[in-house]
């Protein structure tokens, strides 16, 4: 079979109050009024025997180590320089009569981690994993009048990750009150095994919790279902009585015709109504939206949607959003997904953990494909940064992690991602794992080179021969049984016990080990981890298995590599955003090897891949001291890279990660020597000095796709001119800057709504007199709200910056800064004020609305 097809359509879980409750079901978002207290608080989950202890007034989601100081004292490097320890949470709520005599369930998207959960003093659940979602029931512990639910977080292990974790309760809560005949938790899932322009089969699988059969005295249940449109018309229906046979898992058939089907151009979402009824009373219902769309891997053909071949431009996101750490409001992430949306991006991969369900949400919405990813270990910890980015790594406890429990609870972990996530039409992959072989080495050292070994990111790609390969398995203690593929083929079973219509992959460093050894039998597409080079031998090898690149280097040879092959549909740059952790030495709090910054700033990088993933004409230039430039003029070769001019030898293997030292920037001493990189995907590109023609380039596949120019500095304006078919199509300028003479300020929306969740992100750039950005200003930006609004947090942008991110002022970078305004329950207008030395105040105003 050289074909894997899969036909599928998506998306519904039981969600939040995104949709209207019905009499028979409420659903209450648990978000505000809670009680936090940081460090040792012994009993304090029995009633009663909290009054020493001095709590907090917070609002979920709340990430406590994002409020915490940057510091060299018990952090790590590999988790952003900030601190774990234990966390409490608290809160009263009200019961009625009627309410007791319900089901109830609390809904926790995320507790970072090691979660311990007491209801009214008795023990009610918990979940060590900080990234899963999980309910815990609270019928049995409830009562009349005030109830307590109380949270243990326990994060004294602070270096448990490779990156910025957060610590608390940084998801949203819900409390679910229904009847005790109800659709269970998770309990629809919607596929459509034929999909067709004309007409499409429904298949719905709906979950029921029946416990009070005997006091129904009419003993007629029926499950209804109602299919609104993406305009919300009704288009089919259907009512099956579940009473007579008193199953839990009912099934449901229904058509669509002229569907309208989910894709990146247009994702359109339906709605499945799914009720519980008695005769004429509604006894439980949910709301789940879902899009109508197939998808096949092919081994030869690459990934197609609806039957059209499809490129992936991806990239690889972390669960954090820079300033506001891991309690990601919605809109941020509605804001970095435009972002990442306007430079092409059209896939995610979800690293290395489940997401949120926002998250999801959006991406369905707007049209990305998602490979969902659940572990970055299993049962053997990786080193968590310590061998090569820690200067202060922790050890003993500070280190334990999750694999300490997986074996006992990778399962449920599993099972519940698939469960909670099913019907989302964005996922197209489950991912099981990344990485893995990190964590037994013998797997790195049994790839075999002709001539010389390089390392992972040289030049000389893996020899793709059985019997060599297995050979040095044998010899570098593997063994012959391959210790990974019988942990693959376990959790690969549970998602295929749960999930036949998507494939199952992982991210792979050794993969001409892993087809050897058995580890890609348990993947049915197989993902490569910085191994383009690799992409050929492996096809021929093995041409009946999918490949595509599911983590790589953010370079034109490596997006080429997927663009030239048709059976590698795609790559996964390595990041989208920048993100915290996997850093040091101080104060390097996190990486900035993505396409935009941690404040939402297109970086060098994010402008030349909107060059190669946007069709409309694009040119940009950044400039770099030429002593200081890794590309250097040789007479007989010509623009040659030298990466050992990279200053930080310490870190010399990152090098294949970070981008060159580059400033949009047009600033030197006079003469001095500076080289000039331009990015286009114009035909051709011409360099103006003070509108002095420097000469024009032709765009080649050398040196990464770049050009340069070499010249000496004059004041003035430096503009590239990019032309196709001998016209002039887009051009871009730098020029000299002067002091600051002025605030620009910008915001992405002009209007918030009055709910407590929204966001506002207002851009913060420092100018001259010509309006040109003034990079060197080296006095802080100041930040004053005023009105129904608060300054959840600022930033600069910059990897280097550990100042304080909830603060109300902050020093700029590049002349660059941002304020995040959220808004409360008031409407009004929000009006922020900024100074800075040696320019008037700047005002903006945003109106909150109701």
């Amino acid at each position: 079979m050289k074909k894997w097809s899969l036909f599928v359509m998506l998306y519904g879980c039981l969600c939040s109050s995104v949709f209207a409750d019905t009499e028979a079901r409420k659903t209450l978002d648990f978000n505000f009024n809670w009680q936090f207290h940081l460090g040792q608080a012994e009993g304090a989950f029995l009633p009663d025997n909290t009054q020493g202890i001095e709590w907090e007034n917070i609002r979920l989601p709340h990430d406590w180590s994002v409020d915490l100081p940057y510091s060299k004292e018990n952090t790590a490097s590999s988790t952003g320089f900030k601190a774990g320890g234990i966390g409490w949470y608290q809160k009263s709520f009200n019961l009625s009569q009627s309410d007791v005599q319900k089901a109830m369930w609390f809904e926790f998207d995320g507790i970072y981690n090691n979660a311990e959960i007491w209801i009214n003093g008795h023990f009610a659940g918990g979940r060590p994993n900080g990234y899963s979602s999980f309910a815990v029931d609270l019928t049995s512990h409830a009562v009349v009048g005030e109830n307590v639910v109380t949270v243990k977080v326990n994060r004294t292990a602070y270096n448990d990750a490779r990156w910025y974790t957060g610590s608390g309760i940084y998801r949203d809560v819900r409390l679910i009150k229904t009847n005790k005949n109800h659709i269970g938790h998770w309990g629809v899932q919607v596929l459509t095994p034929k999909v067709s322009k004309n007409k499409a089969t429904l298949a719905i699988n709906t979950k029921l919790v029946l416990t009070d059969l005997v006091s129904q005295k009419e003993k007629e249940l029926y499950l209804d279902i109602r299919i609104l449109d993406p305009n919300g018309n009704e288009v089919e229906t259907s009512s099956i009585n579940v009473s007579k046979s008193h199953a839990t898992h009912i099934d449901s058939e229904l058509s669509l015709q002229q569907p309208q089907l989910w894709s990146l151009e247009q994702p359109a979402l339906y709605t499945a109504e799914v009720s519980l009824r008695r005769k004429n009373a509604v006894v439980d219902s949910t709301r789940t939206r879902f899009g109508v769309r197939s998808i096949a891997f092919d081994a030869n053909r690459g990934f197609l949607l609806n039957g059209k071949s499809t490129e992936f431009k991806g990239v690889n996101l972390h669960h954090d959003a820079g300033a506001v750490g891991a309690a990601v409001p919605k809109e941020i992430w509605r804001y970095r997904l435009e972002k990442l949306q306007s430079v092409g991006v059209n896939a995610l991969r979800l690293a290395h953990n489940p997401h949120s369900t926002d998250l999801l949400d959006l991406a369905d919405e707007m049209g990305f494909l998602v490979i969902a990813e659940m572990f970055d270990d299993w049962l053997r910890p990786k080193d968590k940064s310590v061998v090569f980015l820690s200067d202060n790594a922790g050890q003993g406890d500070s280190v334990k992690s999750y694999t300490e429990h997986f074996p006992r609870w990778a399962e449920r972990d599993l099972t519940d991602l698939i469960r909670r996530d099913f019907n989302h039409p964005s996922i197209i992959m489950w991912s099981i794992g990344n990485e893995i072989e990190w964590t037994y080495p013998f797997y790195n050292a049994s790839q075999q080179w002709d001539g010389e070994k390089k390392d992972y990111h040289g030049k000389r790609p893996p020899v793709y021969d059985p019997a060599r390969v297995r050979q040095e398995f044998v010899k570098n203690k593997g063994g012959q049984v391959d210790h990974l593929a019988r942990t693959a083929k376990y959790l690969s079973n549970i998602v295929k016990k749960l999930d036949l219509s998507r494939p199952v992959t992982a991210g792979m460093v050794t993969p001409s080990v892993n087809f050897v050894t058995g580890y890609t039998d348990a993947l049915d597409v197989a993902g490569f981890n910085y191994r383009s080079q690799e992409y050929d031998a492996a096809h021929e090898m093995y041409p009946d298995k999918p490949i595509y690149g599911s983590e790589n280097w953010g370079t034109w040879p490596e997006w080429k590599a997927a663009k030239e092959r048709e059976f590698v549909p795609g790559i996964f740059i390595w990041t989208g955003f920048a993100y915290k952790g996997e850093a040091g030495p101080w104060p390097r709090k996190g990486l900035e090897i993505s396409l935009f910054d941690y404040a939402g700033n297109k970086t060098p990088r994010g402008h030349q891949f909107e060059g190669f993933w946007v069709d409309e004409p694009k040119v940009y230039l950044a400039t770099i001291d030429a002593a200081k430039s890794e590309y250097q003029y040789d007479e007989n070769d010509g623009w040659v890279f030298n990466e050992r001019a990279h200053p930080i030898e310490k870190m010399q293997w990152l090098r294949a990660w970070e981008w060159y030292d580059v400033d949009d920037s047009w600033n030197y001493q006079l003469q001095q020597d500076v080289i000039v990189h331009v990015y286009a995907n114009t035909e051709q590109s011409e360099l103006f000095l003070n509108g002095k023609s420097l000469g024009k380039q032709s765009i080649s596949d050398d040196n990464n796709r770049i050009l340069f120019w070499q010249l000496p500095f004059e004041e003035g304006e430096l503009k590239v001119v990019g032309y196709n078919d001998g016209q002039p199509v887009a051009e871009y300028a730098l020029n000299t800057h002067q002091s600051v003479a002025s605030i620009e300020l910008t915001s992405s929306k002009k209007q918030l709504q009055a709910d407590r969740y929204d966001v506002a992100h207002v851009h913060v750039r420092l100018v001259d007199k010509n309006g040109n950005t003034v990079l060197n200003h080296d006095d802080s930006v100041s930040f004053r709200l005023a009105g129904p609004g608060i300054l959840m947090a600022v930033d600069n942008g910059w990897q280097n910056s550990v100042q304080d991110e909830r603060a109300d002022n902050i020093l700029p970078h590049q002349g660059r800064a941002l304020a995040i305004i959220q808004s409360t329950d008031v409407a009004g207008e929000i009006t922020l004020r900024v100074d800075t030395q040696g320019a008037k105040p700047a005002l903006i105003t945003l109106k909150s609305n109701k």
